[in-house]
């Protein structure tokens, strides 16, 4: 395990067991408009590509790939979320306890997520007192999204640190995937909203069952 300058969270699925406001933003989206929705589960394999990927994946594939009605149906989901994200969502237990260790011993830590970025602030600013980030960037115009690594990497230049000397601590592949490209250890929640399975397969590192675990980083 490497001396650890800086920890790099994902949230949803993280930090955060959000996935019941998201399901139900995404389902009240869906009976406005007049389609089905979906059982709760089946939302844990429409989010980790941002707001856009989760709306056409929750839409009937002919209005997903209309895109006047995939920008309705988006606008729409993203205006419910805004009202009902912190209803039932909350830290999971023992992540407070983690990130004051790390913060005992001088351990940076972020947040990067493929969440839109007022929402991802929203949520830190909510659920973490004041400082607990150093840094907390979610998905933002012009910077590519999650696997790609330039979000990481910017949150590591802002920090002035080495990718070796960090990690990315995330639940699922795309999480993976970007530790693994951006040159920081792939740290994996199995706590999350995905399978073991696809952690290993997009190049996790270490694994940790629950979020008590976490202090094992240092």
């Amino acid at each position: 395990m490497p001396d650890l300058k800086a920890i790099l969270f994902d949230l949803d699925g993280t930090l955060i067991d959000s996935i019941a406001d998201i399901a139900n933003s995404g389902n009240r989206m869906l009976e406005e408009l007049g389609h089905p929705t979906h059982e709760q589960d089946a939302y844990l394999h429409f989010i980790g590509d941002g707001a856009k990927a989760l709306v056409e994946r929750a839409l009937p594939k002919a209005e997903a790939e209309d895109q006047d009605s995939l920008s309705t149906a988006l606008k729409l989901y993203l205006d419910i979320y805004a009202e009902h994200w912190h209803d039932e969502t909350q830290p999971y237990e023992g992540i407070s306890e983690a990130l004051t260790h790390f913060s005992e011993r001088g351990i940076k830590l972020a947040v990067l997520s493929n969440k839109p970025h007022v929402s991802t602030q929203a949520c830190a600013e909510q659920f973490f007192p004041a400082g607990t980030f150093d840094v907390v960037f979610g998905q933002r115009e012009g910077i590519p999204h999650k696997p790609a690594p330039d979000g990481a990497l910017e949150i590591l230049s802002e920090l002035g640190l080495e990718p070796a000397d960090c990690a990315y601590v995330g639940d699922s592949g795309v999480d993976m995937q970007t530790a693994k490209s951006g040159g920081l250890l792939a740290v994996a929640a199995l706590w999350g909203f995905r399978s073991e399975k696809e952690l290993r397969s997009n190049g996790g590192q270490v694994f940790l069952q629950s979020p008590h675990d976490l202090t094992e980083l240092s």
